[in-house]
C-alpha cells in the first residue's frame, strides 16, 4: 500500500531533473520542430490543415486498407533503419565498435528506400535510372568495405536481399516487354520488393543480435 512516504521515493525517482531535460532536448523539442515545420511548410505549400493532419484514407473515405501491402513494406524499411541506427549508436556498450559503419551503412541505405517507397520519389521526382543506379552502388560499396563482417555474419541474407530487390529493378525495367497484362507484372515487380525487405530486415536483425552476443558473454563472466 503507497504511504506519504512511498509516494514521495517514487516522485524522487520519476522528477530527476538531468533525466527530464534529456528528455525533453532528445524528444519534446525535436518532435515539435519537425511537427511545426511541417505544418508550416506544407500549409505554404497550399494544403490545408485537414490535409496535412489526417490520413488520405481518411480523407478520401477510402478503405483503410487501401494500398496495404505497400505500406507494410515501407514499416519493413523503417524497422531496418530503425534497428540500425539503433544498435549503431549504442554498439559501444556492447563492445563491437568495428560494425558501426556497417550499420549505419544499412541503416541509412533503409532510411532512402523507405523515402522513396513512401513519397514514390523515383516515379515522379528522379529519373528511375538515377535511384536504381545509386541503390546498385549504395549496396556494392556495402558489400565491398565490410566484405570479411557480412560473410561472417550471414553472407546469404546479403546476397539474397540484394538479388530480390535487384529483381524486382530488373522486373520494373523489362515489364512492357513482358507479355503480361500490367497488373501481373506489378505482383511480380512487388512481390520480389516485398520479399527482398523482408530479407533485409531479417539480414538486419542478423547484425544486430551478433551484438548481443559478446555482451551476454561478457555478462556472465562477470557474474563468475
Amino acid at each position: 500500500m503507497l504511504n506519504t512516504e512511498n509516494i514521495k521515493n517514487l516522485l524522487n525517482q520519476i522528477l530527476v531533473s538531468k533525466k527530464i531535460l534529456r528528455f525533453i532536448n532528445i524528444t519534446v523539442i525535436p518532435a515539435l520542430i519537425f511537427f511545426s515545420l511541417s505544418l508550416i511548410g506544407l500549409k505554404s505549400a497550399g494544403f490545408q490543415i485537414i490535409e496535412i493532419l489526417r490520413d488520405p484514407a481518411q480523407q478520401s473515405g477510402a478503405s483503410s486498407f487501401l494500398g496495404f501491402l505497400s505500406n507494410i513494406g515501407i514499416w519493413l524499411w523503417i524497422s531496418s533503419a530503425a534497428i540500425s541506427f539503433f544498435f549503431a549508436m549504442t554498439n559501444n556498450i556492447f563492445g563491437r565498435k568495428n560494425l558501426k559503419g556497417l550499420l549505419f551503412l544499412t541503416g541509412m541505405l533503409s532510411i532512402l528506400l523507405a523515402v522513396d517507397d513512401f513519397f514514390m520519389i523515383h516515379d515522379r521526382y528522379v529519373n528511375q535510372n538515377i535511384c536504381y543506379l545509386i541503390y546498385a552502388i549504395l549496396l556494392g560499396s556495402l558489400f565491398i568495405r565490410h566484405f570479411k563482417m557480412i560473410i561472417a555474419i550471414d553472407g546469404f541474407a546479403f546476397l539474397s536481399a540484394g538479388i530480390f530487390l535487384a529483381s524486382s529493378i530488373f522486373t520494373d525495367l523489362i515489364q512492357s516487354r513482358i507479355p503480361l497484362n500490367y497488373e501481373y507484372t506489378q505482383v511480380i515487380e512487388e512481390g520480389f520488393k516485398f520479399i527482398g525487405a523482408a530479407t533485409w530486415l531479417y539480414f538486419n536483425c542478423r547484425v544486430a543480435s551478433s551484438l548481443l552476443v559478446p555482451a551476454t558473454e561478457r555478462l556472465q563472466s562477470n557474474k563468475g
